[in-house]
């Protein structure tokens, strides 16, 4: 059995972040990094955006080269999963049967795409947005897609739904709550992005559910609605979420449910074992203490530096700021902050203008933005979103006084 003192699981950019940041700072030990994906790590985002369109080729969203990971002595295992943790002799067993020791364990697997429940989930033509693989095999049927359906109205589902209607393709998008991007955004953040979509042809259903999808020859046909409409598509687009992959550690006696709990400095209840990234539980003061996981590269990336810290002497608990950002059409959005739970918006610039930003408060507080082609609001806001600063709305909204003087 081969030992190294440090295994990270996963390959995304939590992993690859950590194995960066352990040699920014003169770690000497051995790494080893188990990907589930045949890939070198490379950058997600872009998969449902450029790498989608065809505008970007894979090489250029390597996070590195080859060589980079050679030269650093970051070893590889990649095409397996882990598939048990023994935290009493800290080693893990892979699905292809190898057993591998370690020192430290960080847990950085990410999640796996949710599915649909119902019947047709399984046909050809019905694809998630999560690995280089799901995207590759969506665009060598792209051609002969006349028609497609998007299911889930979140940032997966938009940003699909935009490539597809961009690429000529006649697009239903389907969302089961009232609006888009409901669980994490403001109703008028939602509405000026349902416009937009409609604006280039996207027939945006809300408030509508699935109740199957059809299919010719194992092949998609179509899909059932909930009220016995049949919407045609030879494509079906599932963005409903993902699961955390986490499993593993549960079995082996980690606490968790919908991910991994970890403390401040990215530690799981097991010794030695640390979890980072979208499967990572953990209290968040940008959500008033509240037990979350935040799924973005931002939160992957700040978590490994945190744990390459602890494992290089020094411990700095995590406490980084959320912040994410969505490409549609001509509409770059970056959101700063977490907006669940706020008690007041306050709209500044000009929706018609396409160049706006939405700002939420909570008991008088700036708690997080939303920018749509607003980056001077996103950089400045964000400061104000650190401090938990009170500002009077009506500075707030006008425009002609910087953030950074409101």
């Amino acid at each position: 059995m081969q030992t190294y003192d440090v295994v990270i699981v996963g390959a995304g950019h939590g992993g690859a972040q950590v194995a960066i940041a352990l040699r920014q700072r003169n770690f000497e030990g051995s790494i080893l990094m188990i990907g589930a994906e045949p890939d070198l790590p490379y950058e997600r985002p872009p998969l449902s955006k450029e790498y989608l369109a065809g505008e970007k080729p894979f090489d250029r969203i390597l996070l590195r080269s080859p060589a980079f990971w050679k030269e650093r002595q970051v070893n590889m295992l990649l095409g397996q999963t882990v598939t048990a943790v023994d935290p009493d002799d800290h080693a893990v067993a892979t699905e292809h049967g190898e057993h591998i020791a370690y020192g430290s364990l960080i847990w950085a697997a990410g999640g796996h795409a949710r599915r649909l429940g119902c019947d047709g989930h399984d046909l050809s033509g019905v694809h998630t947005v999560r690995t280089r693989a799901d995207v590759d095999r969506m665009r060598t049927e792209l051609d002969g897609v006349a028609q497609a359906v998007v299911i889930g109205g979140g940032y997966i589902g938009l940003e699909a739904a935009a490539i597809l209607a961009k690429s000529g393709k006649a697009v239903v998008l389907l969302e089961a709550l009232d609006r888009v991007l409901a669980r994490v955004a403001g109703a008028p953040l939602s509405r000026f992005y349902e416009a937009a979509h409609r604006d280039h042809g996207v027939d945006i259903r809300l408030g509508t559910k699935v109740d199957c999808v059809l299919g010719d020859r194992n092949k998609v046909s179509g899909v059932r609605l909930a009220d016995g409409e049949v919407v045609p598509a030879q494509m079906v687009i599932v963005g409903i979420g993902i699961v955390p992959a986490v499993g593993p550690l549960l079995s082996a006696g980690a606490i968790g449910d919908n991910g991994v709990r970890v403390d401040g400095l990215c530690r799981t209840s097991l010794p030695d074992v640390f979890a980072i990234g979208d499967c990572a539980l953990h209290s968040n003061r940008f959500a008033d203490g509240a037990d979350i996981r935040v799924e973005s590269v931002q939160n992957a990336n700040d978590q490994a530096s945190v744990v390459a810290r602890v494992l290089t002497g020094s411990e700095v608990p995590y406490d980084a700021v959320p912040w994410f950002w969505s490409n549609q059409y001509d509409l770059k959005l970056q959101t700063v902050g977490l907006s669940t739970g706020h008690d007041a918006v306050v709209m500044r610039g000009d929706l018609a203008l396409r160049s706006f930003s939405v700002i939420y408060l909570k008991h008088g507080r700036v708690i997080a933005l939303d920018c749509v082609n607003a980056v001077k609001d996103y950089v400045q806001g964000r400061k104000l979103v650190e401090a938990g600063a009170s500002v009077e709305p009506i500075r707030l909204a006008d425009a002609t006084i910087p953030l950074k003087d409101a």
